[in-house]
């Protein structure tokens, strides 16, 4: 939610500017101009300044309105909420990443893929050890 700026996919997604944003919202246009002041609502900015929501913002807007009217959450804590649920969608996409790295490590180690070196089971000690490998002798 905190992160305004919109996706590649988005790029090809309606834009509106400030008072239709509003309208399909249901608020006036002094709010959204308050929203984007406090870093509720971000819209991207044209080359002059104007403010350009995304399909995106419009559903942000209408949730900040739930939030604030039927929860009766002030504004910070709509800041929190939306920064926190920004947080987690990216720790959620990092899990999925290191899920998949790690699966990946698994089907290799599966298959017999070869890695350099051995796992070898040292008993707990203080000692340090060095293990090389023995270099097979010549006939």
């Amino acid at each position: 939610m905190a992160d305004q700026q919109g996706t590649p996919e988005e790029a090809h997604n309606e834009m509106f500017v400030i008072s239709v944003a509003a309208q399909l919202a249901g608020m006036h246009a002094q709010t959204l101009r308050t929203y984007d002041r406090l870093g509720l609502v971000m819209p991207q900015r044209t080359r002059g300044g104007g403010r350009r929501y995304s399909v995106r913002d419009v559903e942000l807007l209408r949730e900040i309105q739930r939030l604030s009217q039927k929860e009766g959450v002030n504004l910070a804590g709509i800041k929190s909420i939306i920064q926190l649920t920004e947080e987690n969608r990216n720790l959620k996409a990092s899990l999925a990443e290191a899920t998949q790295a790690n699966e990946e490590l698994q089907r290799q180690l599966g298959s017999g893929a070869r890695t350099r070196g051995e796992l070898v089971h040292v008993p707990r000690s203080t000692a340090v050890v060095t293990w090389e490998r023995r270099r097979r002798r010549s006939s």
